[in-house]
């Protein structure tokens, strides 16, 4: 098995419902991304750039499905914590129940149609 497989599957509950669920819509909307597991996390990659990460915080009670969006993206802030981050913003899951499969996909895919610009930004 691999480590972020065998990371997801030795969670405790809510946490590994949670993760199971995110797996599932996220290889079933991207049918090429690979599960990594970085920084003690699993991430998903996907043209081997990195898509978004699953992040469960046992203190605090919920899963974060980090990825990179640039400031100027603000179309989805209601739904978005970004914690005084500069680019990565998250969905915040404490229950299954609150998994919009919809939203998931059209937030991580504007983080796909957008990752250009935030690289580049970056290398110059």
């Amino acid at each position: 098995m691999r480590p972020a497989e065998e990371f997801i599957l030795h969670q405790k509950e809510p946490f590994k419902s949670i993760l199971l669920h995110l797996q599932i819509i996220i290889e079933n909307a991207f049918s090429d991304v690979e599960l990594h597991f970085k920084w003690n996390i699993p991430f998903y990659y996907l043209d081997s750039k990195p898509l978004c990460y699953l992040n469960p915080s046992k203190k605090k009670g919920f899963v974060d499905v980090g990825f990179w969006l640039p400031p100027e993206v603000t179309k989805f802030d209601e739904f978005l914590i970004s914690e005084n981050r500069k680019v990565v913003k998250s969905l915040r899951y404490y229950k299954v129940e609150e998994i919009d499969e919809n939203l998931l996909i059209v937030v991580l895919s504007e983080g796909l149609n957008k990752k250009g610009s935030i690289f580049k930004r970056k290398n110059n």
